[in-house]
């Protein structure tokens, strides 16, 4: 269709509605025409009627409606001392919430000295926090629609649960089987493998997503030279080992791996790095295995050692390579979720090993390590395979709610608390005059109840939360598999799995965050398995104005043709009906026709953060097209025509002016400001 040809059509359907306008589409009753003169727009275009002249004595001029009269207090200015007076409450309550954190913190740090285990465990704490800060920083730069890409390469980075399975394989310098021999080792196992599944799983699924954003017209990457100091660096810890300095060389090593850490997640911060981004998280932990390769050489690991770390990693990656090949973007969610699980297990099964294999010699603060790392990879495990079911589908979405949901968690802690005194204080059993109570066999009952409370803790959670809050419930776990990684390190005297941890699980706390501010949800209610069960308000719910009409094919492409400023809002909708092909396509062809076309995506859109605009990479629609809700929602008033593809609660006008609204006070796309709006509901067809 030529540009004079296409202008001529578009005049002639605007003749055509406006002509239409003033009878059939008034009564919404096919081939009934009716000219209905009550309408202003209609009484006022006709200028004869039935044979009688209209102009100028029966038609009446159209006068606006007054502005709406503010509210006398809202009319009162107020003085100088008053406004000073309210920004000095605003002020001062500030000021009382930063001192309250600020206290809570300095409890923290005097508990941690009075049980600390020496200056090294102060030296990891100074590391734990030093990383904690730099990583704080980055993530909040990390731009929202490559937030999935952010959680798999936090994801990936976590299965450095393998530093810990490592280790323990290393203990047992006089075994030469293949298979392993003690329950320690038989832990050590687990974590590895399982580890590995995630670490290649986890970088492979990433690359593919971040690959979808590259544009034809982006320059070549050229990663392969990044191989140069890869190899001058793991030359020099070869080095190091030939010439005796392995320790030292084996730090430098753990230093780089977690700068290559931070450096992934500052990759992420842009399209034009998130690629660079990837590469250096798989450098920081190729760096992290091979620094911890040489410290079980110092260990005295024999042969066999190597050999079980070699066999199990390549089982692992094999398995995570092959998962990885099956994962679309549809798919990436319950994936994430599941490979959260298997952190979870990695981080327990690391941490019992390390008690196994030193029982009654470990000090307190070991044995806290130990403890929070089974307590907080239980809760990851199960929550995340629960996380699956809902996303996979083979779970009921809808939130259960047992009678003292509450109270039920909050006896499960306390389970979990005395089980930790126990735990840490295992002469108890001789003090109460409890026969054949001996510590050994109270250290390992209370570990034990800690793993299996925790994991009941987990399940329970994160069933009491409904399918639509799990983005913010992937990011709450993304954010445990950080924690867990932290505890792993302080029981290791590990600085590197402290600074990861770190790294993983403030960027999980800060997407936490950003999450539910998105979804107007309480934190605090998220992580105590709260989130989908929201207190509203009392009253009458506010009636919906309007009429809501069905269209068709036809409807839909005049609109689209009529229209020069198009707005597409997509929501899960469009992930499950696989549309984002034709909606790209759609939307290319109208660009063609010089009309400007925008995507607006809100911040929990899918069923994990930044969900849709993989999608959208997938389906070649270019990321200069996609647009966050802040950054478009107040130019709705002047779109000619919104088009919401399986989009429901993030465009609801309920979240504004409905208190009684489950969702009110969540921020929203305000499609309903544009000229007109199209929804596509698949209940609806």
């Amino acid at each position: 269709m030529t540009f004079l040809a296409f202008e001529c059509a578009k005049f002639g359907n605007n003749v055509a509605k406006f002509i239409l306008s003033i009878g059939p589409q008034t009564t919404k009753e096919k081939g009934v025409f009716q000219i209905d003169l009550e309408d202003d727009a209609v009484q006022n275009m006709l200028i004869t009627y039935a044979g009688e002249a209209r102009f100028p004595d029966k038609i009446t001029p159209f006068n606006p409606p007054p502005p709406p009269v503010k509210a006398e207090e809202e009319l009162v200015e107020k003085s100088a001392e008053e406004l000073l007076a309210e920004a000095d409450a605003i002020q001062r309550s500030e000021f009382v919430k930063n001192a309250g954190v600020a206290s809570v913190a300095a409890l923290g740090l005097l508990a941690f000295g009075l049980n600390a285990d020496g200056e090294e465990s102060t030296s990891l704490l100074a590391t734990f926090a030093l990383a904690g800060l730099a990583g704080y920083q980055v993530v909040w730069g990390v731009a929202p629609a490559l937030h999935s890409p952010l959680m798999a390469v936090t994801n990936a980075i976590s299965g450095m649960t393998a530093l810990g399975g490592m280790l323990l394989l290393a203990n047992d310098s006089t075994s030469s089987s293949l298979v392993p021999d003690t329950p320690a080792h038989w832990m050590g196992a687990i974590a590895t493998v399982l580890s590995f599944v995630n670490i290649v799983g986890g970088f492979l699924i990433s690359g593919k997503m971040l690959d979808l954003f590259k544009r034809p017209e982006d320059p070549k990457d050229y990663f392969e030279l990044y191989a140069v100091p890869s190899a001058i660096l793991l030359t020099g810890l070869a080095a190091g080992y030939a010439s005796g300095n392995l320790d030292t060389m084996s730090g430098s090593v753990a230093i780089a791996a977690a700068i290559c850490s931070i450096g992934a997640i500052a990759g992420l911060a842009d399209q034009k790095t998130a690629r660079t981004g990837n590469v250096l998280g798989v450098a920081g932990v190729t760096f992290g295995l091979a620094a911890t390769a040489a410290d079980m050489s110092l260990a005295g690991a024999g042969t066999a050692a190597f050999e079980q770390v070699g066999l199990l990693g390549a089982t692992g990656s094999a398995v995570g390579a092959a998962v990885a090949s099956q994962v679309g973007p549809t798919e990436l969610p319950q994936t994430v979720a599941a490979f959260h699980s298997l952190v979870g297990i990695a981080a327990m099964a690391g941490a019992a090993g390390e008690y196994l294999g030193n029982v009654g010699g470990l000090d307190g603060g070991t044995l806290a390590a130990i403890y929070l790392a089974v307590f907080i990879g239980g809760i990851t495990f199960t929550g995340s395979v629960v996380a699956y079911g809902k996303l996979a589908g083979m779970l009921d979405s809808a939130p259960l709610a047992l009678p003292g949901r509450d109270q039920i968690n909050l006896s499960m802690v306390g389970v979990i608390a005395l089980g930790m005194a126990a735990f840490l204080n295992p002469s108890l059993g001789a003090s109460l005059g409890v026969d054949g109570l001996t510590p050994e066999t109270l250290q390992l009952s209370s570990l034990s109840v800690a793993a299996v409370v925790s994991s009941v803790l987990g399940l329970h959670l994160v069933s009491s939360i409904g399918g639509p809050d799990m983005p913010v419930v992937i990011t709450v776990l993304n954010s445990y598999s950080g924690w867990a990684l932290v505890a792993e390190g302080f029981l290791l005297g590990n600085p590197l799995l402290c600074q990861v941890g770190a790294l993983i699980g403030f960027s999980g706390a800060i997407l936490t965050y950003i999450m539910c501010e998105a979804m107007g949800r309480n934190i605090a209610s998220v992580i105590f398995g709260g989130a989908g069960t929201p207190t509203v308000a009392a009253g009458e719910k506010v009636e919906m104005e309007g009429e809501i009409t069905t269209g068709t094919v036809d409807n839909l492409r005049e609109a689209l043709l009529d229209a020069d400023n198009i707005m597409i809002v997509p929501g899960y909708g469009l992930a499950v009906a696989q549309a984002q092909f034709a909606v790209a396509d759609i939307a290319k062809k109208l660009r063609e026709m010089g009309k400007t076309v925008r995507f607006g995506i809100h911040p929990v859109a899918g069923r994990m953060p930044g969900q849709l605009n993989v999608l959208l990479a997938e389906a070649s629609v270019p990321y200069d097209m996609v647009f966050e809700m802040e950054e478009i929602n107040e130019d709705f008033p002047e779109v000619d025509v919104t088009v919401v593809i399986g989009a429901s609660d993030t465009v609801s006008s309920a979240a504004e002016d409905d208190p009684t609204c489950s969702i009110y006070g969540m921020p929203v796309l305000r499609v309903w400001k544009s000229k007109n709006g199209l929804c596509f509901k698949a209940n609806y067809w």
